[in-house]
């Protein structure tokens, strides 16, 4: 007795397109001839390099992002050390 394959039904809005391989070493269901989004096989659109306005805006929003971060744990030290000297050890 062979086995029916069941129609798969996709669920809505699902077209059925594979967005990311799941064929990754290690796992069980690796197969090595199999192309994959990562591999040097595969078709890769070419890399545009950033314009001097755009190198400089990105690493504008790094530098912000970065003194947003440090500026807040500098704010917790020092609260902290208000909390000890006021609260805590009075």
């Amino acid at each position: 007795m062979a086995r029916r394959k069941r129609e798969a039904s996709l669920p809505e809005g699902d077209d059925g397109r594979t967005i990311v391989s799941m064929n990754v070493e290690g796992m069980p269901w690796y197969a090595p001839d199999k192309p994959g989004v990562g591999d040097k096989d595969a078709p890769q659109r070419p890399a545009t390099p950033l314009t001097r306005k755009e190198s400089l805006f990105f690493t504008w929003g790094a530098l912000k992002a970065a003194l947003l971060v440090i500026g807040v744990m500098c704010a917790g030290i020092v609260l902290f050390v208000l909390f000890c000297q006021f609260v805590w050890f009075k």
